[in-house]
């Protein structure tokens, strides 16, 4: 009886055990099919909400003067879905204040972007897959959060214009910028630069500058170097001085530097033939001079506005009273020797 109760036992103990195991085999398969009829589902859902995706983007892709331009403004676009990787043709983007935060590394796959406007969001970064947009023109960024540029914009050999105002903590360029050879357009207002990078003096097609509204405590003294620069913004700065090299650019024809902390105009700026418009507004300039009264045929808002006349008579003013100090301090010299002179 004790060997029958034994042999019992084990039959029910590998029973048991069997139907343990065929029941987890079960369990894992339906568990399996579950997670894999899931990722199907979500591989469906997934594709379709790309395809609803896709369809709105298509929505914002327009065509004018024979460009294919994708634009969203004013709507809420926080990231750029990877479906739009489709639509790699567009040669623009134009997307404003919809909040953007990120350019999509995938970026690079838009070979044929001409113009990438993106202003006025919260873009923090700009990705070095960048570089690979050798045929951009524009890099619009503006009124963003960037406050690094990466070495490899430099390679973006076709770009003419540059804009980087207002991203508050940039304050600084790579010195591979210099290899934009065709950048003619540069907007860096509104930043902490305290100095004109090096990088844009050896820009050698930079016609327009602004550099407004930033902590610049002095210019390059090659800044006659930027040969072709017509357009000079430098107010609200923190200028002292101003190299008399500036004289020597001769391209230049518009040159904006009120509210500095400039005391004096270089005597050699009297030469430019070329300047059209200057404005020495707001500065403690060390004389403090009055532009004769006008004449007939003079218009006082031009006069106003330009400030190159009263460039010319500070210059002549200045020499005029710098002659008349000198001559003092000698008279007051030789009168002084005399005295000296007649005591012995």
């Amino acid at each position: 009886m004790t060997g029958v109760t034994v042999c019992c036992g084990t039959v029910n103990s590998i029973k048991a055990l069997w139907e343990t195991r065929i029941k987890k085999s079960k369990d894992e398969l339906k568990t399996e099919r579950e997670q894999r009829d899931r990722r199907a589902v979500g591989r469906l859902t997934g594709a379709w909400e790309d395809r609803i995706t896709l369809a709105k983007l298509k929505e914002k892709v327009v065509t004018e003067e024979g460009r294919v331009i994708l634009r969203i403004e004013k709507e809420e676009w926080k990231t750029l879905p990877p479906a739009l990787v489709q639509l790699s043709q567009i040669q623009e983007w134009q997307l404003h204040r919809i909040g953007l935060q990120k350019i999509p590394r995938f970026i690079s796959s838009f070979e044929s972007l001409i113009v990438l406007n993106l202003s006025r969001n919260s873009v923090t970064e700009i990705p070095k897959e960048i570089g690979k947009l050798t045929r951009l023109r524009e890099l619009l960024l503006s009124y963003n959060r960037v406050s690094y540029v990466p070495e490899e914009l430099g390679c973006c050999e076709n770009l003419e214009k540059l804009e980087l105002a207002m991203n508050e903590d940039l304050d600084e360029l790579p010195t591979q910028l210099s290899n934009l050879k065709k950048l003619y357009h540069l907007d860096l207002s509104m930043n902490k630069f305290t100095t004109i990078p090096d990088c844009v003096v050896n820009l050698p097609s930079l016609e327009w500058l602004d550099m407004g509204s930033n902590r610049l405590e002095s210019l390059p003294e090659d800044i006659h170097r930027m040969e072709k620069l017509h357009t000079l913004w430098l107010p609200r700065n923190e200028l002292e001085y101003l190299p008399d090299n500036i004289s020597h650019m001769q391209s230049l024809n518009t040159l904006v530097l009120s509210k500095n902390k400039l005391r004096d105009i270089p005597p050699l700026m009297e030469d430019m033939s070329n300047l059209r418009f200057v404005n020495f507004r707001d500065n403690p300039l060390t004389y403090d001079v009055t532009l004769p009264d006008l004449k007939e045929d003079d218009e006082e808002e031009d006069r106003e506005m330009f400030g190159r006349e009263f460039m010319h008579f500070y210059i002549q003013e200045a020499r005029k009273r710098g002659s008349q100090t000198f001559t003092l301090v000698l008279n007051v010299t030789l009168e002084g020797a005399s005295e000296t002179g007649s005591s012995l």
